[in-house]
C-alpha cells in the first residue's frame, strides 16, 4: 500500500529553484554534497549517515545502503551532477587522516551523527528563510526528511511510475505478491534519470 502521507500537504515542500538555492548556498563541500544526495536519492537520515565511501558504485551511479527494517530496496541512484560533487567531496575528504570508512564525516574525522545532520540542514534552511524554528506549524519547518518529500513529489510531477517511486524510496512491500514483482533495474535507472530534477549544483 503506497504511503498516503508521502504527499502530505503539512510537510514543507520547496520548489526545484529553492532546492537549488539551498544546496548552492552551502560553502562547505560536505554540506552541499549531503544535501544533494538527500534530494537526489530520497534516503532517510539514518540511511545517509551510515553511507560509506565503498558503497558508491561509480559504474552504475548508484549507492548501496545498509539493510534497515524499513527499507526493501538497498540501491538508490544518482545523476551526473551528483556524481561530480561526490567526487569533489572525496577529494576534499583526503585531508582527514582518520581511518573511518564513512562518506560524511565531521570535524573530528568521524562519521556525523543524526543530530549534527539535523542541525546543519535546519541552519542552512533557516538562513534562506525556509525554516522557522520557533513556529509550531509543521509546514514552517524544513528538516532532513523534507528532502525525501521533495524527491517523492517531484518524481511524481515529472511522470515517474508509482511502482518505480516505491522501489526508489525502498518502501516496505505491502503484500506477499509484491515480492514477486520484478523491476528491471536498467529501466528503473533510465526512468530515474529522466524524472529527477536538475539542480544546477556548482
Amino acid at each position: 500500500n503506497y504511503k498516503k502521507n508521502a504527499f502530505s500537504p503539512q510537510r514543507k515542500l520547496i520548489s526545484v529553484e529553492e532546492a537549488s538555492r539551498l544546496i548552492n548556498s552551502a560553502l562547505s563541500i560536505r554540506d552541499k554534497t549531503l544535501m544533494a544526495v538527500l534530494s537526489k536519492t530520497g534516503v532517510r537520515r539514518g540511511e545517509l549517515i551510515s553511507m560509506d565511501v565503498d558503497d558508491i558504485d561509480w559504474h552504475d551511479q548508484r549507492i548501496k545502503l545498509k539493510p534497515k527494517n524499513k527499507r526493501s530496496n538497498l540501491y538508490v541512484y544518482f545523476d551526473n551532477e551528483t556524481a561530480i560533487i561526490l567526487r569533489k567531496l572525496l577529494k576534499a575528504r583526503e585531508q582527514y587522516n582518520g581511518s573511518t570508512p564513512a562518506l560524511f564525516i565531521g570535524e573530528q574525522g568521524r562519521r556525523i551523527g543524526r543530530n549534527v545532520l539535523y542541525k546543519l540542514i535546519t541552519k542552512h534552511a533557516a538562513r534562506l528563510g525556509l525554516h522557522n524554528a520557533v513556529s509550531t506549524r509543521l509546514e514552517d519547518h524544513f528538516s532532513p526528511h523534507c528532502f525525501r518529500h521533495w524527491f517523492t513529489t517531484h518524481l511524481r510531477r515529472n511522470g515517474m511510475d508509482r511502482e518505480f517511486i516505491k522501489e526508489l524510496r525502498g518502501d516496505a512491500r505491502g503484500e506477499a505478491i509484491d515480492i514477486y514483482d520484478h523491476i528491471d533495474h536498467q529501466e528503473l535507472r533510465k526512468a530515474y534519470l529522466a524524472a529527477i530534477p536538475r539542480l544546477g549544483i556548482i
